[in-house]
């Protein structure tokens, strides 16, 4: 094969390693239904909500963000604005433990008499103390108005987690223990969950980069055996 080709090969073949390893998803999102079973002021009420979590990384920690599509209570009298806030636990599993302590924003307007409570978004904070893979579940909502916890609904169904994230420890700590943000209140976007196809994907870039290096040590070995 002539000089000219083997380089251009070489070349190619470095790129597509560049491209497998920068293509390899950091996490993985999927939105669960939970039926929640809440203990209210008036009584026992229920529902389903499909929740959603999502995360940013932010320096050395990561932004997480919880959705609720649908409300899971409703107030028996009006709410008016700015008297309800939420708040939830998600539990850390995989690499890490623990909770991390989510909270939403008062309610910008009034919420009408037996009419489901909108949740909206929850924001918190994560900080890993070591770098593996580690899961997101949507844990107890409590519903704050008027002063008191006028609901606390907890997950009755054991959903699965709406995230799996491959999180990276300040100053880069390996091992197989994440540090949860229990102490660590709130803070979505663009990093989603993983469940799986995280391990197919760590591989793809572990290969990658071994191709990367094949490639440029091809290069420079066709290099030096044509100077000479």
């Amino acid at each position: 094969m002539p000089y000219r080709r083997r380089t251009a090969f070489a070349l190619v073949v470095a790129a597509a390693g560049s491209v497998v390893l920068a293509s390899a998803p950091a996490a993985q999102a999927a939105v669960v239904d939970v039926d929640y079973a809440c203990e209210t002021k008036i009584g026992p009420k229920g529902a389903v909500s499909p929740v959603d979590i999502k995360a940013v990384k932010n320096g050395g920690s990561y932004t997480l963000t919880m959705s609720f599509e649908k409300g899971v209570s409703d107030s028996p009298v009006e709410l008016p604005k700015g008297v309800m806030t939420p708040r939830a636990e998600l539990k850390v599993g995989g690499a890490g433990s623990g909770t991390v302590k989510v909270k939403g924003t008062p309610n910008t307007e009034a919420i009408p008499p037996d009419t489901p409570i909108k949740i909206g978004q929850l924001t918190g904070t994560y900080t890993p103390t070591k770098s593996g893979k580690v899961t997101f579940t949507a844990g107890t909502l409590t519903v704050h108005a008027l002063g008191m916890d006028a609901a606390v609904c907890t997950p009755k169904n054991n959903p699965r987690p709406s995230l799996e994230l491959a999180v990276t420890a300040p100053g880069g700590g390996g091992g197989a223990s994440g540090g949860g943000s229990e102490e660590t209140p709130p803070s979505g976007g663009g990093e989603l969950p993983r469940t799986g196809p995280l391990d197919s994907a760590t591989a793809l870039g572990t290969l990658g980069g071994t191709v990367l290096l094949t490639g440029a040590v091809g290069v420079l070995w066709l290099t030096r055996r044509t100077a000479r």
